[in-house]
C-alpha cells in the first residue's frame, strides 16, 4: 500500500517533543519531509535526525512561533530545504496553569501568545504558500480544556478555545484555494506536560476516562495524520475530539 502522505512536505510546531515528535515520526512513517520548528534547538535536532533515520528529508530551526519574524524565517528555511509545504501543524505550546485570583498577567499573556497567536502567524505565513500551490492541509492543535475549561487553566483554556475558532475561520477563508482546516482536542495524554499532576490526581483522571487509559501521544498522532491525508478531503472546520470518551 502506498504511503499516504508520500512525498509531501510538512512543517510542525514544537515538535521537539510529546505529541509533535510524534506526529513528525507518524508522517514521516506514511512518507513525508518534515521541517520542525521548536524553540529547544537540541530536542529539534533530535526529532529531524529520528526522520531522517526513517528515510525522510528532515530540516529544523530554533523558533519562537509568537515572533512574526522567526515564524517567518522558519516558513522561509522550511519551503527551501522541501520544496515544498503540503501540511502545517500548529502544535507547540506550554502551560503556566493558576486560578484566575492568582493567574499572573504575563503568564495570561505568554500561554496565548504561544499557542494563539503562534496558531494565527503560523497560519498566515504558511497559508500564503499553500493559497499560491492551491492546495494544502493545516492541523490545529487544541485541547479539551478548550471545550470544559479545566479549573485553574484560565490562559490555557481561552487559548485552545480561541484555536477552535481560528480553525474554523481558517477553514472558511482558505477552502477556495484547495486549503483545508481542522482541529484536534486532545484529552488527557501521556507527555511531560500532564505528568507533573503527580500520580493521585492522574490515576483520578485515568478512571473518569471511559476507555480507561492515559492516551498515547500517537493516538493524536495518528488523528493528525488522517486530518492532513487525502483520507479527509472532504473535512473541513472539524474538531475531532482524542479523549478516550472524557467529556462527551
Amino acid at each position: 500500500m502506498e504511503a499516504i502522505l508520500r512525498d509531501r512536505g510538512a512543517l510542525i510546531t514544537g515538535a521537539g517533543s510529546g505529541i509533535g515528535r510524534a506526529v513528525a515520526l507518524r508522517f514521516a512513517e506514511e512518507g513525508a519531509d518534515v521541517f520542525v520548528l521548536d524553540l529547544n534547538d537540541a530536542a529539534a535536532r533530535e526529532t529531524a535526525d529520528l526522520v531522517t533515520a526513517l528515510g525522510r528529508r528532515a530540516g529544523w530551526v530554533r523558533a519562537d512561533v509568537s515572533d512574526a519574524g522567526q515564524v517567518g524565517a522558519g516558513v522561509e528555511a522550511a519551503a527551501a530545504q522541501l520544496g515544498r509545504v503540503d501540511v502545517l501543524v500548529n502544535n507547540a505550546g506550554l502551560t503556566r496553569d493558576a486560578t484566575i485570583g492568582k493567574l499572573r498577567e504575563a503568564d495570561w499573556d505568554l500561554v496565548l501568545n504561544v499557542h494563539l497567536k503562534g496558531t494565527f502567524l503560523c497560519t498566515q505565513a504558511v497559508g500564503a504558500l499553500m493559497r499560491a500551490a492551491g492546495r494544502g492541509a493545516i492541523v490545529n492543535i487544541s485541547s479539551i480544556s478548550g471545550k470544559v475549561g479545566n479549573f485553574g487553566q484560565a490562559n490555557y483554556a481561552a487559548a485552545k478555545a480561541g484555536i477552535v475558532a481560528l480553525t474554523k475561520v481558517t477553514a472558511r477563508e482558505y477552502a477556495r484555494f484547495g486549503v483545508r482546516a481542522n482541529a484536534i482536542q486532545p484529552g488527557l495524554i501521556d507527555t511531560a506536560m500532564t505528568r507533573v499532576m503527580g500520580e493521585e490526581a492522574l490515576a483520578q483522571r485515568v478512571k473518569d476516562t471511559p476507555l480507561g487509559r492515559i492516551g498515547r501521544p500517537e493516538d493524536v498522532a495518528n488523528a493528525a495524520l488522517f486530518l492532513a491525508s487525502d483520507l479527509a478531503s472532504f473535512i473541513t472546520g472539524a474538531v475531532l475530539e482524542v479523549t478516550g470518551g472524557r467529556y462527551m
